[in-house]
């Protein structure tokens, strides 16, 4: 019985590895760490972690981090972690200094990734007080990133976007503010701890769109319906002409 069992274990085990679900870990490529970000990275931001998103459905983040080793992951559809993949990573130094991943690589630090998160350890000189900046993929018109640190957050959305309006734009957590700046939106929250930070948005001009397509369809609709009712009442009239409604008319004057 307990040499069945042990069969089953292992055969359990193999499905698993061939399946992928136990699968390795393996350190991100200096090529894709070292690539320059779009844009400058927010080191001077008041806040604990800074999010710019893109137009083009990226976003540059710097987090506050105090500790020797970052994770970095999102949730899948059916609330798994999955890695987030990460690109132009930089470190800067509380002095101001900042690195690449390849330096970050020489200083004992590294940049790993398996089946469930990034892993992003930071320089053995680090001393757990510094800033960990690096470019990422998001939804277009919809940011969602799980709390990777605590404390202060500042998301910054690109030109012409808005989220006041219902259906289309929505916040999360609540307890935020808002400050329009050069057209760009910045959204604050004093302090975040637990939970995702999520942001769906549109371009304003996306309202203009859906009002003139609602205008259509009311319209659209307004005379589909005064077409049939007008059809109808002729089919009624044409009814009449013939007879066929007498002897109903004359159950109904009974």
């Amino acid at each position: 019985m307990n040499r069945r069992l042990l069969v089953g274990v292992l055969g359990l085990a193999l499905l698993l590895v061939t399946a992928g679900c136990l699968g390795g870990t393996s350190s991100v490529s200096n090529e894709r760490l070292d690539a320059e970000p779009d844009d400058s990275y927010a080191w001077d931001a008041d806040t604990d972690a800074h999010i710019t998103i893109q137009e083009n459905g990226r976003f540059r983040a710097v987090y506050e981090v105090n500790s020797s080793s970052v994770e970095l992951y999102r949730f899948d559809g059916f609330g798994s972690r999955t890695p987030l993949p990460v690109e132009s990573l930089r470190y800067r130094y509380s002095n101001g200094t900042v690195i690449n991943g390849t330096e970050l690589k020489t200083r004992g630090g590294d940049v790993t990734q398996n089946r469930r998160i990034t892993n992003v350890t930071l320089p053995e000189n680090a001393n757990g007080d510094g800033e960990l900046a690096f470019t990422s993929s998001s939804t277009p018109k919809r940011f969602s990133l799980p709390v990777l640190v605590e404390g202060s957050y500042e998301v910054v959305l690109p030109p012409d976007r808005r989220v006041n309006f219902p259906i289309f734009g929505s916040v999360r957590p609540n307890g935020y503010e808002t400050e329009l700046v050069d057209d760009q939106l910045h959204i604050t929250w004093p302090s975040v701890s637990d939970g995702s930070v999520v942001v769906q948005f549109y371009l304003q001009r996306d309202l203009g769109i859906f009002a003139a397509i609602a205008t259509i369809s009311i319209l659209v609709g307004g005379a589909g319906i005064l077409y049939y009712r007008r059809q109808i009442e002729a089919l009624r009239e044409r009814r009449e002409e013939l007879g066929l409604d007498v002897e109903e008319r004359d159950r109904k004057n009974r």
